[in-house]
């Protein structure tokens, strides 16, 4: 087991302290690398997060779970991240020579772990956004296998690192306390726990931990809030016609008896009163009711820090379809990004798989990818694909651009081979599709909006 550890280690490329270790497990070769404090505002915090939760992290965790409780808009935003990462699931894209018994490995990790249900990716991309950080634990079974990957709360874990940001010990690299008492629960080695991080203030220093989506807009959503409720009460007070009742010599016995005979009455106040002393003149209600310029400012403000335009999560006024267009391509941009940080996550976790059933992942090359890197129509997908056969790329690449399995198409196409005949020959089966015509793709430049080409194709 210890093998697989230092192997484990030497995977994931973590840099190793140059200081000794006292507690005599040898971490790795002597480095030249100077001591140095990874950034110079955490040196302070630095001795303060070794003993309890950083606050603010778990602040705005907390305060993004209850704005996306209570508001609509902020659900809205990061139930769409997570279901536009995780569209397609998961594949095993193949750089170099592919491996049957990886591939098999791989079939057999994506069941144990779920990884093919819909709702075990969204959730673990929805607690990414949410906070900014997916720390998932490797359960190891007596048959060397891995049997799931638990989602850890990110406010209960603590990397225990040195000041420059490196683990101290690799056999207890993560430790998970109680966000109330904060007593420690239990230590992950490093190989057991993998945290994946989104945008972290310094990716080398592994004590620092990423930022939720929408930390940024926490501020900008309390004031929205605040303008909205002010709205609805100012609404409700000065928006509709009042009357002022004046009784003229009447003295204060005289004026509660009239208020409280007048406000007493059923139903709506009356309109017109008469009396020897009684005056009634009506005051107009605010008629500047429609101006709500303020929280157009404030929405423009918190969607500005949303991954995608706010077009796309209804507020649609003002918006060209130009600028949307231009709006999503980001959004695509910002949803690869997120689809990288998962993958990350799960490409950590078969390797482990591959190390306990005696494989090196060094020795294949593949990569964890989503099926779907950006969130494409069917139709640009498959126009992509065709641009790169009319190119005379390589016919997988064709297909994995059109957002097809390979692994399962070449095993569709090798049933449906065999299902004519019981006995095929290869070399037979080969020469009948070199005498089927060709479909001709041909591309012209420049013929579709914003200067996209367009793909044509005839059976010649």
């Amino acid at each position: 087991m210890s093998r697989i550890k230092n192997a484990w280690l030497a995977i994931r490329g973590r840099a190793l302290p140059s200081a000794p270790n006292t507690s005599g497990n040898h971490q790795g070769e002597k480095t030249t690398e100077k001591g140095h404090i990874a950034d110079p505002e955490r040196s302070v915090q630095y001795l303060y997060e070794q003993m309890q939760i950083d606050p603010n992290l778990r602040a705005s965790i907390v305060m993004l779970r209850h704005m996306d409780r209570i508001d609509p808009r902020v659900k809205k935003i990061h139930r769409r991240i997570a279901r536009d990462a995780t569209k397609g699931g998961l594949k095993l894209h193949w750089i170099g020579k592919e491996s049957a018994r990886v591939n098999k490995l791989w079939q057999q990790f994506m069941l144990r772990l779920q990884l093919n249900n819909r709702s075990k990716l969204m959730s673990d991309a929805s607690g990414l956004a949410k906070e900014g950080n997916l720390p998932l634990q490797w359960v190891v079974n007596e048959l060397r296998q891995v049997t799931s990957s638990i989602r850890m709360p990110t406010e209960t874990i603590i990397p225990i690192v040195d000041q420059s940001g490196r683990f101290k010990n690799v056999k207890q690299a993560f430790r998970q306390v109680d966000p109330l008492t904060y007593q420690e629960l239990c230590t992950f080695p490093l190989w057991q726990l993998t945290v994946s991080r989104l945008d972290p203030d310094n990716y080398d220093d592994m004590g620092c931990m990423g930022r939720p989506y929408l930390d940024a807009s926490r501020s900008i959503w309390q004031k929205l809030i605040m303008t909205e409720e002010d709205l609805v009460i100012r609404r409700r007070t000065r928006a509709p016609q009042k009357l002022a009742h004046s009784l003229d010599g009447a003295d204060k016995t005289a004026l509660d008896e009239y208020r409280e005979r007048v406000e007493g009455q059923s139903g709506e106040i009356a309109t017109d009163f008469y009396g020897n002393k009684l005056t009634v003149s009506a005051v107009g209600g605010d008629a500047n009711m429609e101006q709500i310029a303020d929280i157009t400012l404030l929405v423009d403000a918190f969607f500005s820090g949303a991954p995608a335009p706010k077009g796309l999560f209804g507020y649609v006024d003002g918006l060209a379809r130009d600028v949307l267009e231009d709006l999503k391509r980001d959004y695509y941009e910002e949803i690869d990004a997120l689809q990288d940080a998962l993958a990350y996550a799960y490409e950590n976790g078969f390797k482990l798989q591959l190390l306990l059933a005696g494989l090196n992942p060094d020795s294949f090359q593949f990569q964890i990818q989503f099926v779907e890197r950006m969130t494409d129509s069917k139709n640009q997908r498959a126009d992509l694909a065709l641009k790169y056969q009319a190119l005379g790329m390589p016919r997988k690449l064709s297909w994995e651009s059109a957002g097809v399995d390979v692994q399962r198409a070449e095993a569709m196409r090798e049933e449906e081979a065999n299902s004519k005949d019981p006995y095929p020959e290869h070399n037979e089966m080969e020469n009948e599709e070199d005498e089927k015509p060709k479909p001709q793709v041909s591309i012209t430049p420049n013929n579709q909006p914003k200067g996209e080409s367009a793909t044509s194709i005839s059976n010649g």
